[in-house]
């Protein structure tokens, strides 16, 4: 297990830069505060107490996107086994924030080690698991080998590998192929996908294409309640034309302002919504919108606190969760992460409403969803600030269009429905081989 201990000797020189700064940021921030010591395996009595049922089924999201593909696995494996254990870790405290609301039907919620052998070890004897299932390729290679090593099948849903990793993991190929011998079955979303990781030394016959559990997630997930309460929250009338920039990054919201200032001329009653990926950077944005001389800005954060959205053109949202919720309030809207070079951000949220969504040339994460909204005339790929303004002034001119493509999209989504059952029914069968090669 050569590659192993080297892996293990890179980790341990990055601890001995990564750990002062963690405890500053505890110290300063608070941030980690509440994970940290979960992370180094002293989980809560009072969680442990919460780890009753049989079969005893772990799964893994690591932050609030991969909770979003998790909830209905977990959904339609409560189904299955009304009395197991279904323990859902993250590794972020938002993800874990999202997975307490988002997950009713989970057991117990705990977040995941740190990838250091005697942790893994301590929280696998704490947990007991007899399955273990990473959602969307994340694998850490000392919790797979003592998961292996301690009898636990380890079953990968709604598998993903981007064009960024896959380039990244191609160069270390060598390292990947032995870990990934770990993992009994690894329930890919695409052909493309599949093609990705068997290219990185998987034995095909350990493959299989499932689908995106995320079609099923946010097509359940868009009620219009949610709608009503977050037109309420933010004191937007019904009717009001809302352009919404969700997911930004630094660069993209000078443009998306720029815009709104020259739809503005057309459309005078038009909000703009603002959601920035990392919500720390909202004084960012609020300089961006002062800037352009677009000052009359409110915050998520004001509104909880008891002011009320009066009159201010820009509503910046600054706090986590929402971003799903503000989707349903828009008459058109622009994802993030494409104007810049990031890959893009998820496009099924603001398409399971019935929008109509623009994005940048960078979508490289999100291929197959780009493909199919665009095919059904819900997705449109603009270039900058000018193509931007230019296709919005053309779909907000012909109301019915944009309505038509919307329902297009939305329909896309539904259609795509399904895979959450599949996973959890792969998840059963190799439930029914535990004990199997021990």
């Amino acid at each position: 297990m050569i590659y192993l201990r080297l892996y293990n000797i890179v980790l341990f020189v990055a601890a001995f830069f990564l750990v002062p700064y963690y405890v500053v940021k505890i110290l300063l921030t608070g941030k980690y505060r509440q994970s940290i010591g979960p992370k180094f395996g002293f989980i809560p009595r009072d969680t442990l107490e919460t780890m009753k049922g049989s079969p005893r089924i772990w799964i893994h999201a690591v932050s609030v996107g991969e909770v979003t593909a998790a909830a209905p696995i977990v959904s339609s494996l409560r189904e299955l086994f009304p009395a197991a254990c279904i323990m859902l870790s993250t590794s972020t405290e938002t993800g874990q924030d999202m997975a307490r609301r988002m997950v009713s039907d989970a057991t117990s919620y705990i977040y995941y080690p740190l990838d250091i052998p005697f942790v893994v070890r301590k929280v696998i004897n704490l947990t007991a698991p007899d399955i273990f299932i990473p959602v969307e390729t994340e694998i850490w290679p000392n919790f797979i080998r003592i998961c292996s090593e301690k009898g636990v099948k380890i079953i990968m849903v709604n598998g993903r590998i981007s064009p960024r990793s896959f380039k990244r993991y191609s160069k270390t190929t060598f390292f990947w192929r032995n870990v990934l011998t770990f993992v009994d079955e690894m329930g890919m979303i695409s052909p493309v996908d599949a093609e990705r990781i068997t290219a990185l030394g998987v034995n095909a016959s350990r493959v299989s294409i499932a689908g995106n559990a995320k079609y099923d997630s946010l097509a359940a997930r868009a009620d219009d309640r949610l709608k009503h309460e977050m037109r309420d929250r933010l004191s937007i009338a019904p009717g009001s034309r809302v352009f919404v920039a969700g997911s930004t990054h630094d660069g993209e919201e000078t443009v998306v302002l720029r815009v709104y200032k020259q739809l503005l001329e057309y459309y005078p009653d038009l909000l703009l919504v603002i959601i920035p990926r990392h919500i720390e950077r909202r004084g960012d944005v609020r300089s961006c919108a002062e800037e352009e001389e677009l000052s009359d800005c409110i915050t998520m954060s004001e509104i909880n606190r008891g002011k009320r959205h009066s009159g201010e053109r820009v509503i910046i949202i600054d706090v986590i969760g929402e971003l799903f919720k503000i989707y349903s309030l828009a008459t058109i809207v622009f994802c993030g992460g494409s104007l810049v070079p990031r890959g893009g951000q998820n496009i099924l949220e603001p398409a399971a409403w019935g929008k109509v969504i623009f994005y940048g040339p960078s979508m490289e994460d999100f291929s197959d969803e780009k493909s199919l909204l665009e095919e059904a005339g819900a997705g449109i790929t603009v270039t900058g600030e000018e193509d931007l303004f230019k296709e919005i002034r053309n779909v907000m001119d012909d109301p019915e269009s944009l309505s038509e493509r919307g329902e297009a999209g939305r329909r896309i989504v539904a259609s795509n429905m399904g895979a959450s059952r599949r996973y959890a029914e792969m998840i059963s069968t190799w439930l029914g081989k535990r004990g199997e090669g021990d």
